[in-house]
């Protein structure tokens, strides 16, 4: 056999040689304080329901979400985002339940403090979509037009609503422009300087909501691609974030997380504040059904799409294998 000399004189495959030489020279890590859980909380039910879009997902009773909470500390999860799903004879137009104090998301977030205090940061997604009974994400005006400016006057009542009932962080996730600053001069104004807004930056009017709109019980009618983001476009992102920013966002999100892999690298690059990436239901959903068929191995897959967004450059991710994966990691 023909030798020549030390060639290949480079090896990358050294640092790829076992288990322990990959996880040393690992340039990505996933924590469990990267992760922070949605839950859904149904109003009027006395038992979870699953969710048959969602594997594994459940709309919770008070009581399980309670549990669900706790099991999210346990796992050293950072936080918990809260959607709540009232009953359908509660919704209007106004939605009204988002700013009832006993609607069933200010119900759930004083549950939720009362069970973890301050060993976990309780979220709450601030929209009107679940609360509507045309399922918008704001006020329609007379020619059935989602109102921007109406809606914000809607989503500062939601957030004093929601700071009084505990939440630590609210997440503006309707795309009404103006949204963030609006917040944040509602929260101010009753002294509520403490409570932080993490921003619905990067919203893209995607397919892969679908099993969300079972999720919240969605009353929708028609799309939202006039307030969410064309897939096709970039620089609507990052004009987004530099209003976000210089409305006073603490953090800002993109979502969905893995079609957007692109998108999520350059607000990254461009962002002073954290970043956060939703891995949405369809994500979720998709690997779930594919590893039922046996097609994927489901917890590489997990692993695998969670690291991709995380190098992305999302500081946090919000995804339901969120505790799931937080009991893998600590057990490593």
């Amino acid at each position: 056999m023909t030798t020549y000399g030390s060639f290949p004189g480079t090896r990358p495959r050294r640092l790829r040689s076992s288990p322990v030489m990959r996880r040393m020279v690992a340039e990505t890590r996933l924590h469990p304080a990267d992760l922070i859980l949605p839950a859904f909380v149904r109003e009027g039910v006395s038992e979870p329901v699953p969710i048959g879009a969602m594997p594994g997902v459940v709309q919770h009773t008070r009581d399980s979400l309670k549990k669900a909470a706790a099991e999210a500390v346990a796992a050293g999860v950072s936080g918990i985002m809260l959607f709540g799903v009232p009953e359908e004879s509660k919704k209007d137009g106004l939605g009204t339940p988002g700013t009832d104090p006993d609607g069933i998301l200010q119900v759930a977030l004083r549950d939720v403090r009362a069970e973890v205090g301050d060993d976990l940061l309780v979220m709450s997604d601030l929209c009107l979509d679940e609360t509507t009974d045309h399922g918008h994400c704001g006020v329609l005006d007379s020619e059935g037009r989602v109102d921007n400016d109406a809606t914000l006057e809607r989503y500062a009542e939601m957030a004093q609503v929601q700071a009084d009932a505990g939440a630590h962080v609210v997440g503006p996730s309707g795309m009404m422009d103006g949204q963030v600053g609006v917040i944040r001069d509602a929260l101010d104004q009753i002294g509520r300087e403490d409570v932080a807004i993490l921003a619905y930056t990067v919203k893209y009017a995607s397919a892969f909501y679908g099993p969300f709109r079972e999720a919240v019980g969605s009353s929708l009618q028609g799309d939202r691609k006039t307030y969410q983001q064309d897939p096709a476009n970039v620089r609507d992102s990052l004009r987004e974030l530099a209003l976000d920013l210089e409305e006073g966002a603490d953090m800002v999100m993109v979502k969905p997380a893995g079609p957007y892999l692109d998108i999520l690298a350059r607000v990254a690059d461009a962002s002073d504040v954290p970043v956060a990436a939703y891995q949405i239901s369809g994500e979720y959903s998709m690997i779930e059904a594919a590893a039922e068929k046996g097609w994927i191995d489901r917890d590489r897959a997990i692993m695998e799409s969670l690291t991709g967004i995380r190098r992305a450059g999302a500081r946090n991710i919000l995804t339901y294998w969120a505790t799931e994966v937080a009991q893998k990691l600590k057990e490593q």
